[in-house]
């Protein structure tokens, strides 16, 4: 009987505790989040928007960095309609949400070498729910509307005596944020798991430790070294060639978008896209050299180095932090895997991270608006695109994978790693 009674308290313990650590990770995540969008907005000067929306405005951003919809509107009545749409990641928020969150459901299973399916699951359940509470205030807080003004003089002529004043307004999507919203925390948790070297697997899991988990740390690694790099770079940049807020506006919403960019162009892929007129998305000034125009361009190393020849060292970087990253992958691998073995692990590994790539760089936004037919998305707005050539850039993803693979291996076979036996040498014989 005192043993049952004893196990309670413990039981009421750990579950408190587990529950604490879901809250910090949860609210953790989310105030990264949310700092990275105030100072990437702030930066960008949407702390002058009118009518205290600032704050909607940054959790509109925090929405769409976890995948969520957020619906844009406008119009004013019959005299007039405007036609809005946005489609694009702010990678900085979600790169930023993603780590502190990773870490947070990671810093409790460290030093542990098997957790059981329901201990991981019920961890998981926990930060779930408390994130779909947490986007369930976020959206709630994301909505506004705002009064456009009419920059042509013709239509501030017609307006003015019918007291039409145009309006736009965004509002977030409760269903589709919650949806996405989810499956994005589920695959960053899974991602984590994936990643981390010293998280625990369930016993049924512990075989995907030795082909999985070197090549997803590395390639990670690479995409936070693209991070990384580009950061120094964004900082030299905003030190050297003015304009500072602009820059640190793409830093601290977009920088993650501009550097697997790069990583992509680097191997070779290529985009098409257009900027047509100056809508507020933060962009480096060689995108919009190549951009600039009513017809689509095509964005690759070619056409990038009609504006800047120093484009030519992307392929550089790219095979010197591929093959970094090879090698890490190799010397994290069983010593009895083979060259080839390491190729197709990186090899596919590399296709689906540029398939990743593709589909999180994609841009969509326009806006437009007609005053009693008068007007049109040219004369009173514009457009922005980009939109990746998918199946070249992931065949040369699964390439140049291929390639690097098999060069860490024939050079990582040089190198004792642990495990390995060396020749002449006799494997140690257990005391038991």
């Amino acid at each position: 009987m005192s043993q049952h009674v004893s196990a309670a308290p413990g039981c009421v313990t750990r579950a408190l505790h587990d529950w604490r650590d879901a809250v910090v990770t949860v609210l953790a995540g989310m105030a990264a989040m949310i700092v990275m969008a105030t100072l990437g907005l702030w930066a960008a000067g949407a702390a002058e928007l009118p009518d205290a929306s600032f704050p909607r405005v940054v959790t509109a951003v925090v929405v769409m960095a976890v995948g969520g919809s957020v619906e844009l509107s406008g119009g004013a009545g019959f005299f007039a309609q405007t036609n809005a749409a946005i489609d694009a990641l702010p990678l900085s928020v979600s790169v930023a949400g993603a780590l502190v969150t990773a870490a947070g459901f990671l810093r409790p299973l460290r030093h542990r070498a098997v957790a059981g399916t329901p201990e991981l699951l019920g961890r998981v359940a926990r930060i779930a729910l408390l994130w779909l509470v947490a986007l369930i205030v976020v959206v709630a807080v994301a909505h506004h509307e705002f009064e456009l003004p009419l920059g042509n003089e013709t239509a501030r002529t017609l307006a003015e005596p019918l007291g039409i004043t145009p309006t736009a307004g965004f509002r977030a999507d409760m269903a589709l944020t919650l949806v996405f919203g989810l499956l994005w925390l589920l695959g960053v948790l899974a991602l984590a798991l994936l990643v981390s070297r010293k998280a625990p697997l369930p016993v049924r899991l512990v075989r995907l430790q030795e082909p999985v988990r070197p090549v997803a740390f590395a390639v990670v690694a690479l995409l936070l070294a693209y991070v990384a790099l580009g950061t120094v770079v964004g900082v030299v940049v905003a030190a050297t060639h003015g304009h500072p807020a602009d820059t640190f506006a793409v830093i601290f919403l977009a920088l993650p978008n501009i550097a697997w960019l790069a990583l992509g162009l680097g191997l070779g892929a290529s985009w098409e896209g257009k900027v047509n007129s100056p809508i507020g998305l933060p962009m480096p000034r060689i995108l919009d050299q190549v951009l600039r125009g009513s017809e689509t361009t095509t964005l690759n190393l070619s056409s990038m180095a009609e504006h800047d020849a120093r484009v030519w060292w992307l392929p550089v970087v790219a095979a010197v932090l591929l093959l970094a990253a090879a090698f890490v992958m190799v010397v994290r691998s069983p010593a009895r895997m083979r060259p080839w073995q390491h190729a197709l692990h990186l090899a596919a590994a590399l296709a689906l991270t540029m398939l990743m790539i593709c589909l999180v760089t994609r841009i969509s936004a326009h806006y437009g608006l007609s005053l009693i037919g008068i007007g049109d998305i040219a004369a009173f707005g514009g457009e922005v695109s980009l939109q990746p050539h998918l199946w070249t850039a992931i065949g040369l993803g699964a390439l140049w994978g291929l390639v690097a693979g098999f060069l860490a291996g024939l050079v990582a076979s040089r190198v004792h790693r642990k495990g390995e036996v060396e020749r002449g040498q006799d494997p140690p014989v257990g005391t038991g």
